[in-house]
């Protein structure tokens, strides 16, 4: 079957790999739908690890059932790409995020386990999760991101009346930006340095204003705006110089989440935090019930994810898409893959 694997720095190549075959225990799983994540971009540009299939955000139908008896042959599934223990604290208390393990083989994340850049995969079954019939391919494929941000928001704590900045105009950004809204956030800024994208964030209705983040006057504006800084800002760049802005956009005992990843270290005066006692949390992924939560949401029309979809692209056009989403001027968010079209 088809697969487009990760061969160079920026370069995907599309090839054959073995199809997975049944072992009476993982859930057997045609793609439909996969979606393009921040974190791919990171691996592509990159170039690594080789001979990767990624594509951990993905709508599928069941092909073989594996061990789990609730399942049958044409059920529409999504599933928690990660790869807990399942017996150690962090597992036990519902926070498989925190598994030293959750990560080892994460399927589209780890040479063992392709993800949804090609026809047919394998996952554990329990991390396999029915979708309802009302929900859209490309709904199904938006449950992972879209949990990232409400795991994010959630860690935010934010109050009625606050004032929340997201750093940030990819999907993330433009989710945890709905969330805030939706948690009573009375006024919700998005900063970023792709005017197409920070515009867009206000069209969509997830922000009130796109602040740029190119502007000399940037820390100036935002203190004049807010009355002395953000009650909460998120960050999803994972951008160095963000990051020291960031520190002196939120007021004093107020609080930053990290949700983007940077690769390199970000320096920052620490004074800052100190000065202003702020309140610095790192967000990493999801726990199952968040992510069971946003199937609910959406398949309750509580929120809109179909809105963040820009384009469907087949196989062969993985490669241009990701150069489109990080151009740095195109204003597309999320674009999903279609594997099964590739010729």
């Amino acid at each position: 079957m088809k697969a487009a694997i990760i061969e160079d720095i920026k370069k995907f190549k599309i090839t054959d790999i073995d199809k997975p075959t049944p072992d009476k225990e993982k859930v057997i799983i045609d793609i439909l739908k996969t979606g393009i994540c921040g974190s791919d971009i990171h691996n592509w540009d990159a170039g690594e690890p080789k001979g990767l299939v990624m594509g951990h955000e993905f709508t599928g139908k069941v092909v073989d059932p594996g061990n789990r008896f609730d399942l049958k042959i044409g059920d529409k599934v999504t599933a928690l790409p990660i790869s807990p223990c399942g017996h150690c604290e962090a597992c036990e208390t519902g926070n498989p995020q925190y598994c030293s393990e959750t990560w080892l083989h994460a399927v589209g994340l780890s040479l063992d386990n392709p993800g949804g850049l090609t026809q047919t995969i394998a996952v554990r079954p329990d991390m396999v999760l029915k979708l309802p019939n009302n929900i859209k391919d490309e709904e199904g494929a938006m449950v992972e991101p879209t949990a990232v941000g409400l795991h994010a928001v959630h860690l935010a704590d934010i109050k009625v009346g606050d004032k929340v900045l997201i750093v940030g105009g990819g999907i993330i950004g433009l989710v945890s930006a709905m969330f805030a809204k939706l948690e009573g956030a009375e006024y919700v800024a998005v900063s970023e340095t792709n005017e197409a994208r920070g515009k867009k964030s206000v069209k969509l209705k997830v922000a009130d204003e796109w602040l740029d983040a190119k502007d000399p006057n940037f820390i100036q504006n935002i203190i004049t705006k807010t009355n002395n800084g953000f009650d909460v800002v998120i960050d999803c760049s994972g951008n160095t110089k963000a990051v020291e802005s960031e520190l002196m956009s939120v007021k004093a005992g107020g609080t930053i989440i990290l949700v983007g990843v940077s690769q390199k270290p970000i320096e920052f005066a620490s004074v800052l935090a100190v000065m202003k006692e702020l309140t610095i949390k790192g967000s990493i992924a999801y726990t199952k019930e968040e992510f069971k939560d946003c199937i609910n949401l959406i398949s309750k029309k509580r929120i809109n994810v179909m809105k963040f979809v820009d384009d469907i692209v087949p196989l062969t056009e993985v490669q241009k898409a990701y150069e489109r989403l990080t151009s740095g001027t195109d204003d597309a968010v999320k674009i999903m893959v279609n594997p099964n079209e590739y010729e």
